[in-house]
């Protein structure tokens, strides 16, 4: 999972540094909302870009406990690795 954390933090640097025109640092623990200054627009456009990148949905339960870069990576890969498949698993 650390792996996907990792995609993800660099996923959420490329979409706010290519599609959002923010220029500064994106650290783990910076606040999206403080530090990012980004508003709802800005927020939807992030959660869809790592809703395409990963193919996995981010909803509105998921936002309520996401503040910083770090939280957001984080429920990005929890929701990768809820979507994998169980390797070896039998029906």
């Amino acid at each position: 999972m650390a792996d996907i954390v990792t995609e993800a933090m660099a996923e959420i640097r490329r979409i706010a540094r290519e599609e959002l025109e923010f220029e500064g640092a994106v650290e783990p623990a910076h606040d999206l909302l403080r530090d990012l200054h980004l508003d709802s627009l800005g927020l939807t456009v992030l959660a869809v870009g790592l809703e395409n990148r990963f193919r996995v949905m981010l909803s509105e339960e998921d936002a309520q406990g996401v503040r910083t870069v770090d939280d957001l990576a984080r429920l990005v890969a929890a929701r990768v690795a809820a979507a994998k498949p169980d390797v070896g698993a039998h029906p």
